[in-house]
């Protein structure tokens, strides 16, 4: 007898059992950041109520926040009338979603045809991850 569907299956998963997952500001609705998630990641964050991506550099699981303290509180899932993105609205805790330190990852635009930063670094990397490189 075959298992029952679950909320999972109804995901358009790519080839690599990977589905894009946009973070955006529940309340504003800024675009803070574009990650992966795999079935487990999807599950947790669910489960846990907070974003759990999947890192394709470090092929593992990876809780938003777990070193730099920047979680991600889940307010609201959804996924687009393709089913093959997923859309978290959340609580941006500390107000810095992006691993440079800015409050998104989106803070790059094109003008003049070149790429002209608009927003400022928070928070130096090296102090939200300890790291001196």
């Amino acid at each position: 007898m075959a298992e029952p569907a679950t909320l999972l299956d109804n995901i358009n998963w790519n080839e690599q059992g990977l589905v894009p997952a946009i973070a955006q500001d529940w309340q504003s609705g800024e675009v803070l950041m574009l990650a992966w998630m795999n079935r487990d990641a999807l599950q947790l964050s669910i489960d846990e109520g907070r974003a759990v991506y999947w890192s394709r550099s470090r092929q593992a699981i990876w809780r938003k926040g777990e070193e730099s303290g920047h979680v991600q509180t889940l307010k609201e899932l959804r996924i687009d009338c393709d089913a093959d993105t997923v859309l978290l609205k959340v609580e941006q805790v500390g107000g810095i979603a992006c691993h440079t330190g800015r409050r998104a990852c989106f803070y790059q635009v094109l003008e003049n045809g070149a790429w002209r930063i608009t927003d400022d670094v928070l928070k130096a990397p090296a102090d939200m991850y300890g790291k001196t490189s």
